[in-house]
């Protein structure tokens, strides 16, 4: 195995093998939240602009297609979550060839599969908002929102690959910098496109694209510029089987999870959509503010994911356990923190997308029935990173996909055809939560995720 030592604090590095572990996981997990922060803020003022500036059908046609979106896009993420969690591995390890061999093939997989998605996604776009029975008032702009982002997946792909990779080594700080970067140009470019150029939906995604390609543009270069044995070079750009063998292990449980589930909120669109453009407005500005939740516990997730997979290379048992347990404590603090705040003022949040007391009305029907239960949902996904971090992505698919897919389509059919209301609906979200965090921490108190590991060490 091919070895080089690596200095500690190099590029932005933070080392994750040594040192105090709660400081450990909140300096490296702070710039993910912040990323995230931007990226939710660009998205939200994305249907800001939207909902002030051209009304509220825009608003709902770009936020029915969140679903769509993530349906396609989620596997292919998922692989680039697997090749993050071999990097760290190798990283760990300080194994050089591992490390060369996993991220030249994942920069390949990125690219690839940003083309294949652009294919499917424009050639599809129509078929999937007729089958989510978008309401015909706001069709036509879904279907050409959907089509224009799509244009732009390479760059989405290679965005979120190359930032992954450099918090895979533990540099959250400089893919923090570039969303920053983008976010900025982003809203700038929906003030100048939907604002003073009246391009509405179109105006938006196209805003979204040039504001993507400058973010991978930035995260690619610096893959290609770091001195360090994660360092990309374009001549040595190659799928290598091996390496591919070990992202698809994991990444391929991780992206299925993320599709399918995606796909059963596709499901959960169309019961919505139902219900009117006004129902679909609320929802699509309550689910803008709600990803404010959501991020903390999912920066927590990637960053159980980092620390464990880099201390399992290290072979370091005690921090692997110590990192989940902080990971945990931190999450249903901040967590229940945040969930207060959205109870207290969520009305106010949302009279900032818009004016329609009647938008808002269901926004706030939507937030009743899913904030208390947060905390559920931000267990299931941390847990589910410290257990990713060790290698072991199949058994958190099948516990994901089973509570959050397959229940939660049962669910909405049987109230579909016994007590038909948009309160059922919602409902789908805090009954499956329940049932797949309990499952979680069952298997995750049974251990055999981290025996495996350490087994393979004892051999």
């Amino acid at each position: 195995m091919k070895q080089r030592a690596i200095a500690a604090g190099q590029g932005g590095v933070n080392n994750i093998t040594e040192g105090v572990i709660w400081k450990g996981i909140l300096r490296f997990a702070a710039p993910l939240l912040l990323g995230n922060l931007f990226q939710q803020l660009y998205n939200m003022v994305d249907s800001v602009i939207v909902g002030n500036f051209v009304g509220t059908g825009a608003l709902a046609a770009v936020g029915s297609t969140m679903s769509i979106i993530n349906m396609l896009v989620g596997l292919f993420m998922g692989m680039s979550s697997g090749a993050g969690v071999v990097l760290a591995q190798r990283y760990g390890a300080r194994d050089e060839e591992g490390a060369q061999q996993t991220i030249h093939t994942a920069v390949c997989i990125q690219i690839l599969a940003g083309l294949l998605i652009t294919l499917i996604g424009v050639l599809i776009a129509p078929w999937a908002v007729d089958l989510i029975q978008t309401p015909s008032d706001i069709r036509n702009d879904a279907i050409l929102y959907l089509r224009i982002f799509f244009l732009g997946a390479v760059p989405l792909f290679l965005y979120n690959g190359s930032a992954g990779m450099l918090q895979a080594v533990g540099d959250a700080r400089r893919p923090l910098i570039y969303l920053i970067i983008a976010s900025v140009t982003n809203i700038a470019l929906d003030l100048l496109f939907v604002v003073k150029f009246g391009m509405g939906v179109a105006g938006v995604a196209v805003a979204t694209i040039i504001a993507i390609s400058i973010s991978a543009t930035l995260g690619i270069t610096t893959l290609m510029r770091d001195d360090d044995i994660y360092r990309v070079s374009l001549r040595k750009l190659r799928i290598t089987g091996s390496a591919l063998a070990k992202i698809i292990k994991v990444g391929v449980p991780a992206g299925l999870q993320s599709s399918i589930i995606s796909m059963s909120n596709v499901v959960v669109q169309r019961f919505i959509n139902i219900y009117g453009t006004a129902v679909v407005a609320g929802s699509s500005a309550f689910n803008k503010i709600d990803a404010f939740i959501v991020m903390p516990f999912m920066s927590l997730s990637l960053a159980a994911t980092t620390y464990v997979g880099q201390n399992i290379g290290a072979r370091k048992w005690d921090r692997v356990r110590e990192s989940a347990r902080w990971i945990f404590i931190m999450t249903t603090v901040i967590t229940a923190a945040s969930g207060l705040i959205l109870w207290l003022f969520c009305g106010t949040f949302l009279r900032i997308f818009t004016s329609d007391t009647e938008v808002i009305f269901y926004g706030l029907k939507e937030m009743r029935w899913l904030v208390p239960f947060y905390i559920l949902c931000g267990f299931v996904q941390t847990c589910a990173g410290v257990i990713r971090g060790s290698g072991q992505a199949f058994i958190p698919m099948v516990i994901t996909v089973s509570s959050f897919c397959v229940l939660r389509v049962i669910w909405l059919v049987i109230s579909g055809m016994f007590f038909p209301s948009i309160d059922a609906v919602f409902a789908c979200y805090p009954v499956t939560w329940a049932v797949a965090a309990i499952t979680m921490f069952i298997y995750y108190k049974k251990g055999s995720w981290l025996k495996g590991q350490m087994r393979e060490e004892r051999l």
